[in-house]
């Protein structure tokens, strides 16, 4: 699996390996003394091209807004704001607009972490059940030795995106978290398997060491430190702010305002909102190893192993050499053989973010859009770093990441494009269906009938999914959410005591018992 395939949330957790051509990897983090110095010239005409970059992309997707800004050593010398907010309301963004990081979060968590393996309150080697104990995992041995280092580089043996779809029910995050215990785990620390709520898991337990919430330890220790006042890791801090952009999707051709996501359950990997000031602060505390303009910030050593590759994430595929992850970065090398890293991030219903930081270069650029991913971000990136290493832009990125993501933006199930059946076969009774269904992982299901139809009714929330029949004791439901696409059907498959519904059955865990 490419880092750009499985469940959708936070897509595109690695630029390297999946798609980016010569992501390598250093275990030299920012002390790769690199090729020659990039000229400034070079740099200053990259920075110069941003604006038409910027207006071509926009005018070439219709993605309603997008921010830009561009580090050079510890100074911001790009910010700017492109198309607007929100679709129905529509303010300019500017470089102060408040965006939904998404998977970038990770990134920054990271950072958090870092602070406190300085403080010694944990180290990065810290078994996650030392501060939450409750926490557990389908093998014991696992469950007693699975540290914060193994989470933060998804090398824990959980599943793809484990969780992620307890979070669409509506299951809270103590909810999620006891529940992954329910799933089949993968080798201990020989896969590469990207999950946000591992990850949550980790940073939760460093927050329980330092004695205050997540939300509240990102604040004191990162946000307010570096001067990011437009940055939180509480929803309820982004809705409140009046200069933030809305999550749009493009639906039958047409932008327009999507649903929305508050994914306070997994704060740390993917519940940080920013603008690019305030992230640019940031990225100019990395590109200085922890401190920026004389102020230490974060401790080198304790920053540094976050940098460095600790798992494999892609390997060497199409010409293209193994790729890594560190401590929520992609740690990788350019086409130039420079060290960089970097970090996408996602929102299925309308948010697509990365930063690319290449430490030889002294240069790191943040974009952060209001559309749904489909590569945006991504290609500005990618296009302004291939001008400040070889003065022109080499490859095509737009299209290059466009054909990465579309199979994650592609709608699910076994029976889409299929036609209906001519002459299915009918039901039974359709009472014969109804029922209460037992599931240890997502819960009780209902399955009720309203009127002449059925409904399932499933998760905290809870979803009402109504039953359309298809064939003999086959019934579909059709889904649209963070983790499903527009035009996702999952088939409904009844048998005497149970039924099984196909898009909750990735883990071979959806079949419900009556």
């Amino acid at each position: 699996m490419t880092p750009l395939q499985g469940r959708r949330r936070f897509l595109g957790a690695a630029l390297c390996g999946g798609v980016l051509a010569a992501c390598g990897s250093s275990d030299d983090a920012n002390t790769d003394p690199g090729p020659a110095p990039v000229p400034d010239k070079q740099i200053n005409d990259a920075i110069a091209q941003l604006d038409t970059l910027s207006a071509r992309l926009m005018a070439s997707t219709g993605v309603p807004g997008m921010a830009v800004a561009v580090v050079r050593g510890s100074q911001t010398v790009y910010a700017k704001g492109f198309g607007v907010r929100s679709l129905n309301a529509p303010a300019p963004v500017d470089a102060d607009t408040v965006f939904q990081l998404a998977s970038v979060s990770k990134g920054v968590g990271a950072t958090v972490v870092a602070t406190q393996v300085e403080k010694g309150n944990v180290s990065w080697d810290t078994p996650v059940r030392a501060h939450l104990p409750w926490f557990t995992l389908s093998d014991p041995a696992v469950s007693e030795a699975v540290t914060v280092a193994d989470l933060y580089s998804h090398r824990s043996g959980l599943p793809d995106h484990a969780g992620d779809l307890l979070e669409d029910m509506g299951y809270d995050q103590r909810q999620v978290l006891e529940r992954l215990r329910y799933l089949k785990l993968e080798p201990f620390r020989k896969t590469y398997l990207y999950t946000n709520f591992g990850l949550t898991a980790a940073a939760e337990s460093v927050a329980v060491a330092s004695g205050v919430d997540w939300a509240t330890l990102s604040e004191t220790a990162i946000y307010r430190p570096l001067g990011m006042t437009s940055t939180s890791s509480r929803y309820a801090d982004f809705v409140a702010r009046p200069n933030r952009a809305v999550g749009h999707v493009k639906l039958d051709g047409k932008w327009r305002v999507g649903p929305g996501t508050m994914p306070d359950a997994q704060s740390p990997a993917g519940g940080v909102s920013s603008s690019v000031n305030d992230m640019a602060k940031w990225l100019a505390m990395i590109l200085g190893n922890g401190a920026v303009a004389g102020r230490r910030i974060v401790d080198e050593k304790a920053l540094m192993p976050a940098l460095s590759r600790q798992n494999l994430s892609s390997p060497a595929h199409d010409g293209r050499p193994d790729g890594y992850y560190g401590f929520g970065f992609n740690v990788g090398t350019t086409e130039a053989g420079r060290v960089s890293y970097n970090h996408s991030g996602a929102f299925g219903v309308g948010a697509a973010t990365v930063f690319t930081i290449v430490p030889s270069t002294g240069v790191a650029i943040v974009v952060l859009t209001n559309g749904y991913p489909f590569g945006v971000p991504e290609t500005l990136a990618a296009q302004f770093f291939d001008l400040v290493q070889f003065g022109a832009i080499r490859q095509d990125w737009a299209t290059i990441f466009a054909n990465a993501f579309a199979p994650s933006l592609a709608p699910e199930g076994s029976l889409v494009g299929v036609p209906r059946p001519v002459n299915p076969q009918p039901p039974q009774p359709l009472a014969n269906y109804a029922g209460t269904y037992r599931n240890e992982y997502y819960g009780p299901l209902q399955v009720t009938l309203a009127g002449t139809a059925l409904v399932l009714v499933i998760g905290a929330t809870p979803l009402r999914l109504p039953l359309t029949h298809w064939d003999g004791d086959v019934f579909t439901f059709v889904l649209h959410d963070e983790n499903a696409q527009p035009g996702t059907i999952s088939k409904a498959s009844f048998t005497a005591d149970r039924v099984t519904l196909e898009y909750y059955d990735h883990d071979r865990l959806g079949t419900f018992a009556r």
